[in-house]
């Protein structure tokens, strides 16, 4: 059984990568209490996954996985991207970057909200091997929040496949079945089963 470091310090998505990595047969352990933080310095999803990926790697001298994910709105020119946890300043709250996306969409028609979430996701190796898989996830941002599942922006994120349902509004295992994250560690299931 492959085992796999996570690099995530957000609670959410360890949990969401824990469900979705044990369900498919990995073997997971938490992010260790005395690992440094990581600048994401890099301004592309790939290239943040894979700082965090591989400063725990070499830390832990273990295989290690990370996570960087964004959302991408057609009608703000892609924003908040590869910024979307940090879109409102560097200490904002999940709801401080839903109020600041939703005022910048103001007047925007809802024909005109298409976005879709990106996650990256990095392993790396202890000796610099690392490698990143991609999942993506199609939407529509709407006016007000719904729902009380999830975090980020995902009570404003309306996915295409869910019924008009936000992705706060599905049970944990309905979005780990549909979500980008669960898309993206699929696809790192795939590419590893495949060797």
């Amino acid at each position: 059984m492959t085992t796999f470091v996570l690099a995530t310090a957000n609670p959410h998505k360890a949990q969401e990568m824990r469900d979705i990595l044990t369900s498919l047969g990995f073997d997971v352990r938490a992010r260790p209490d005395n690992a440094p933080d990581v600048d994401e310095t890099s301004d592309t999803l790939e290239g943040n996954a894979l700082l965090k990926a591989r400063a725990l790697a070499e830390v832990t001298g273990e295989p290690a996985i990370a996570d960087d994910t964004g959302l991408f709105v057609d009608a703000l020119f892609g924003r908040p991207g590869v910024y979307s946890a940090r879109y409102a300043g560097a200490s904002a709250s999940d709801a401080d970057n839903v109020e600041k996306l939703l005022h910048e969409l103001d007047g925007v028609s809802d024909a005109e909200r298409d976005a879709r979430f990106r996650s990256v996701i990095a392993v790396a190796y202890p000796g610099a091997h690392s490698f990143t898989v991609e999942g993506v996830l199609e939407g529509s941002i709407i006016r007000s929040p719904r729902g009380r599942e999830g975090f980020g922006y995902d009570p404003v994120f309306v996915p295409v496949g869910a019924s008009g349902r936000t992705l706060a509004e599905l049970t944990s295992d309905q979005k780990n079945d549909l979500s980008h994250r669960g898309r993206a560690l699929r696809a790192l299931a795939e590419k590893l089963t495949s060797k």
